[in-house]
């Protein structure tokens, strides 16, 4: 794990925040360094009744908040005493700002030969892109993935989440570990750029490695798989969908036993994976229809005693009260600090022998004071003295 490591988190919004969580959720201590106004997710609706943001509250648990003005000539002292005393600096500014406010690799390995640098860009760092706008839908437009996306025949859909903020925050965390690594054998620092183009890309995968090999072009298909049958989802009775993806042969025939139609296993049009990717259409068919006259719960409690690989398409609510969910304590309870309220929050998915437990997300500039006086050092005096020159946030109240 990361105990013992700390990271200076100036990101913001969804992307490079969510990296900061995955490093703190592998332990690290992370420093959520934000501008006096604080990280603009804080105020991304719905508010809830206490003032926090869900998007906010999602991406920022287990870290430190810290307020500083890296515009001041003493905010911009403070983060650098900071930066000497650290690991990793990760942020998401465009590929021009941090050469201009002296955050680039270079700067801070010259303040701390050890120093990772995780960068999150949008496209590229050079030329006409380096300063194009890159928001998650231009990115999943961009990179092909929309192109399959969706139902056959109908208009490009995006992924319901959002998912290219977040898969570069998966790179990127990826990334500053790797440094980390390298840094703690060699003792010499890295700078890791992580372009959140760049990685929906890679996560084309066998899609864009078929075109490559000279294979067709990639098509939305819905639900279907596009080299896999049948994996798709059927209509029960009730109205609900039911997916299957019963691969192989030996899952092929365990399905057509527990509908109660062994025949199509050796029908013709179905007997292996290459026919019945040809007869796609046909087997859709004969499938939709056995499905839609049962329920289902019905269909469930026939495929889990068959151990055929089948699931209820669950909306977010049904998803999240799964018993799986809670025998992994993906959902936690968590007390909020201001009030001592208790609120229910996504757990960790990487699980240790001592998985680290994260708290609430930090108040804006929460713990400023306590940061500089633990990791830079600074007496209180001089603390106070940044206060009142506005180069630190408001007075955070927390004394060593």
């Amino acid at each position: 794990m990361l105990a013992g490591k700390r990271v200076l988190d100036l990101s913001w919004v969804l992307g490079g925040p969510f990296a900061g969580q995955l490093l703190a959720q592998l332990g690290a201590d992370v420093i959520k360094v934000e501008t006096p106004e604080g990280d603009t997710a804080r105020r991304v609706p719905p508010i809830t009744p206490n003032g926090d943001s869900p998007f906010f509250l999602s991406v920022n648990r287990g870290k430190r908040s810290i307020a500083i003005n890296l515009k001041s000539e003493d905010g911009k002292a403070a983060f650098c005493d900071l930066v000497r005393e650290v690991d990793a600096v990760i942020y998401g500014f465009a590929p021009s700002v941090p050469k201009r406010l002296g955050l680039d690799f270079e700067t801070l390995s010259g303040l701390n030969p050890r120093i990772v640098v995780g960068q999150l860009i949008g496209l590229h760092d050079e030329g006409e892109y380096a300063n194009a706008p890159a928001f998650d839908l231009m990115l999943q437009a961009m990179s092909g993935l929309m192109s399959i996306t969706g139902e056959q025949g109908r208009q490009p859909v995006r992924v319901g989440y959002q998912v290219a903020d977040l898969a570069g925050g998966l790179y990127l965390a990826l990334g500053t570990v790797a440094g980390l690594c390298r840094a703690q054998s060699t003792g010499k620092g890295e700078l890791v750029q992580v372009s959140l183009f760049d990685t929906q890309v890679a996560m084309m995968t066998w899609q864009a490695q078929g075109w490559l090999c000279g294979g067709p072009l990639p098509q939305a298909s819905g639900a279907r798989h596009a080299m896999i049958a049948p994996s798709d989802i059927f209509q029960a009775a009730d109205g609900k969908w039911i997916a299957l993806a019963p691969t192989g042969e030996h899952f092929w025939r365990t399905l057509c036993e527990a509908i109660g139609k062994p025949q199509l296993a050796e029908d013709n049009r179905f007997c292996n994976a290459t026919v019945r990717i040809e007869n796609v259409q046909d087997l859709t068919r004969e499938l939709a229809e056995i499905i839609a006259r049962q329920s289902s719960s019905h269909w469930k409690a026939i495929f889990d005693t068959a151990r055929v690989p089948a699931a209820v398409v669950l909306n977010v609510e049904e998803a999240l009260a799964h018993p799986v969910v809670h025998q992994r304590n993906m959902v936690e309870p968590v007390k909020r600090v201001t009030d001592g309220a208790t609120v229910p929050m996504l757990g960790n998915p990487f699980k240790f022998s001592n998985t680290p437990t994260l708290g609430y997300p930090p108040s804006h500039g929460a713990d400023t004071d306590r940061v500089l006086l633990e990791v830079g050092r600074y007496s209180q005096e001089r603390i106070d003295e940044l206060h009142r020159t506005g180069a630190i946030g408001k007075k955070s109240g927390v004394m060593a």
